[in-house]
């Protein structure tokens, strides 16, 4: 069991047109797991459900987007953890 609330960078970054996005929480709780755009527009919810302590790993599948940049932010216990990730169609 981890002993923090961890959100790791994702693999491959750059990627296209998918990507591992992993996680790591020390106790059970809520999850919301979410991907935004450059202007902080929400692209995608990946994770919004209670969880036990554990790691995770999640696929994201950008087809549907266009190149950029783009963040993934983890809530949960409390915690708010944002990386960056960068699309190359």
């Amino acid at each position: 069991i981890p002993d923090n609330y961890n959100l790791y960078q994702n693999y491959p970054n750059p990627f296209n047109p998918a990507t591992v996005i992993s996680y790591s929480l020390p106790r059970e709780g809520f999850v919301s797991l979410r991907v935004y755009d450059i202007l902080g527009n929400e692209v995608a919810e990946l994770a919004n459900e209670q969880k036990s302590a554990g790691t995770y790993r999640v696929d994201f599948n950008a087809d549907n987007l266009s190149s950029g940049v783009y963040f993934y932010t983890l809530e949960a216990g409390g915690k708010r953890l944002t990386h960056k990730m960068i699309y190359i169609r």
